[in-house]
């Protein structure tokens, strides 16, 4: 071993930031962060459109892509992940969701003491910095920025047009006291700069905190252990392997799809599956890499008239120009663009009592994750499912840590997650062909000609695929396929937790950055052997299973006044 720490935290994306940087807020304890990829800072990351450089190409993201997709024809999806400190939130489109409430009651009506929305509300709040809302279900003063965009588009006026004309509820704030409706996002930026985790917990700390260290552009190998008790990790950067030593714990916080990777690499796992890759088990838990689940979604594009939304033509690029001095004078204007401004929740079906879909407006043609791009400008609907009930894995391809896992999220297995998008896919139509958007419009790229239901379905199964939301692979729960319990802790193991998206039970309603810096929040805390009280005031909802229970789920809840 050539170095030492208290914790060492095995990735730095947006829960590994958070619980590295409270840790480290005690100066009696020393916490080391591996990051396989940059800093995570640099005109790039800060300036939101910059996101555009990375989604499609590799840099600062993983570009990963899943096996072949029954369900979706054949075809292989694409994972964009972050590569960099921040992780996802350095490359997301910066919206701030937590999910609805029933989400977390659900976890813990699973078996999950602690997670109720009860419970990880005070989590939530510490994390936030609302420039805009100060009622009691926000907070004022944590690391994390949330702002009101600051492109002032006009489509926004259209956008909640279409919605009025459509007959579709409005919704001002979609983490207050009612999520369902349409609206403008709030983003995750600070003065129209993208404020990704690392800025929020790490880049203002280092050289500052003597006791925290960041080791970048560095891969974790695997974790190796002393019996059964986790003991250090591992490390491989520029072709020379190392091994850095925990006094404490180890927190693996590596993302959905690499963090079960890692602990297949490391021994923990199938022992029949790692049996095949010739891995000594080090211990069997069966549940690792299963459960995946992800948003499968669906965009419309359209090309439109106008320069008010992004694209390629020799106007718009006169009128990029000053839209770069504006953002240089101003921080302001397009370029503070998280691209995906407006949006929302909603129910595919009036007695439904929580919304199981969600929009995504976006200012631009997107097609194929942006890696297809077309002349003049556009705008795009994202349409996903929120609860799938279909359920996918994370595997390894072969026993090489630098290779990529195998990633099956399963689109559409269940059949019912078409006929949801289906219906979903008729709202947002429906929302699109309002006058104060069709008058816009000149094209249909996408849809124009479909129909009826087959050719519904069949335009999904082409072109869905993820709206990057992947979780579940190492679930907490208290059954013999869990991965990890309550505490975070994996079954079986001491000194070894995993803290970020892939210990969701369940997949929550909405995006998943907010809900994963939640959980860095609270996996600070039981470390450390404490917690938040329970937010006063608001009910628990315990469905035994939100899927069959969902039509009948009474949803009222005692809310505190503002």
């Amino acid at each position: 071993m050539t170095e030492t720490f208290d914790f060492i935290v095995i990735g730095g994306g947006s829960a590994g930031c958070a619980v590295a940087g409270r840790l480290s807020e005690d100066p009696a304890v020393s916490v080391c962060v591996i990051e396989a990829g940059s800093k995570g800072d640099g005109p790039i990351v800060r300036t939101p459109v910059g996101a555009l450089a990375m989604l499609p190409t590799k840099l600062g993201n993983w570009g990963f892509e899943t096996v072949p997709q029954p369900g979706l024809g054949g075809r292989r999806g694409y994972q964009p992940r972050g590569r960099m400190l921040g992780g996802s939130s350095g490359i997301n489109a910066m919206i701030y969701i937590r999910g609805h409430r029933l989400d977390y009651d659900h976890w813990a009506a699973l078996g999950n003491p602690g997670w109720s929305f009860a419970d990880v509300l005070p989590y939530f709040k510490r994390s936030e910095r609302n420039e805009r809302f100060t009622d009691d279900l926000h907070g004022r003063d944590g690391p994390l920025w949330v702002s009101d965009l600051r492109t002032g588009n006009r489509f926004h006026a259209r956008y909640l047009e279409a919605a009025r004309s459509a007959g579709l509820p409005l919704n001002e704030d979609f983490n207050g006291a009612e999520q369902e409706g349409l609206g403008v996002y709030q983003v995750t930026q600070r003065d129209g700069e993208r404020w990704s985790a690392a800025r929020a917990y790490i880049l203002p700390h280092l050289g500052r905190r003597s006791n925290l260290l960041v080791k970048t552009a560095t891969q974790v190998t695997r974790v190796l252990f002393e019996g059964r008790r986790a003991a250090g990790v591992e490390v491989n950067r520029d072709g020379v392997t190392t091994r850095i030593a925990a006094r404490g714990e180890i927190i693996l916080a590596a993302g959905a799809l690499q963090t079960p990777q890692l602990l297949m690499l490391s021994g923990i796992g199938d022992g029949y599956e790692l049996g095949e890759f010739d891995i000594p088990l080090v211990h069997h838990l069966h549940g690792v890499g299963k459960n995946l689940q992800d948003h499968p979604d669906f965009i419309f594009g359209y090309k439109t008239r106008g320069l008010d939304s992004a694209g390629f033509s020799l106007a718009g690029t006169v009128k990029l120009l000053r839209e770069f001095y504006r953002y240089q004078s101003e921080r302001r204007g397009m370029l503070t663009s998280n691209f995906a401004e407006c949006g929302g929740f909603l129910k595919t079906r009036p007695e439904l009592p929580v919304p199981d879909i969600q929009l995504h407006f976006v200012l631009g043609l997107v097609d194929d994750h942006a890696r297809k791009l077309h002349l003049g400008h556009g705008i795009s609907c994202h349409v996903c499912v929120l609860r799938p009930r279909s359920r996918g894995t994370v595997g390894l391809a072969d026993r090489d840590p630098l290779a990529a896992p195998l990633i099956d999220p399963a689109f559409f297995r269940d059949p019912q997650d078409l006929e949801d998008l289906v219906n979903g896919f008729k709202i947002a139509r429906r929302l699109m062909a309002q006058p104060s958007l069709a008058d816009w419009i000149i094209e249909d790229v996408f849809t124009g000609g479909v129909a009826d239901d087959d050719a519904i379905r069949a335009v999904l199964r082409q072109r869905s695929d993820t709206v990057y939301h992947p979780v579940g692979t190492c679930r907490m729960g208290q059954d013999e396929d869990a991965v990890v319990d309550a505490a975070l802790r994996v079954h079986g193991i001491e000194g070894l937790r995993v803290v970020d998206a892939s210990i969701m039970p369940s997949l929550i309603g909405g995006n998943t950055n907010a809900p994963s810096i939640m959980i860095g929040e609270k996996a600070a805390d039981l470390i450390r052997g404490r917690s938040l009280p329970p937010e006063p005031g608001i009910a628990m909802i315990a469905p035994a299973d939100p899927l069959s229970d969902l039509d009948r789920l009474d949803l009222r809840l005692r809310l505190p006044t503002s």
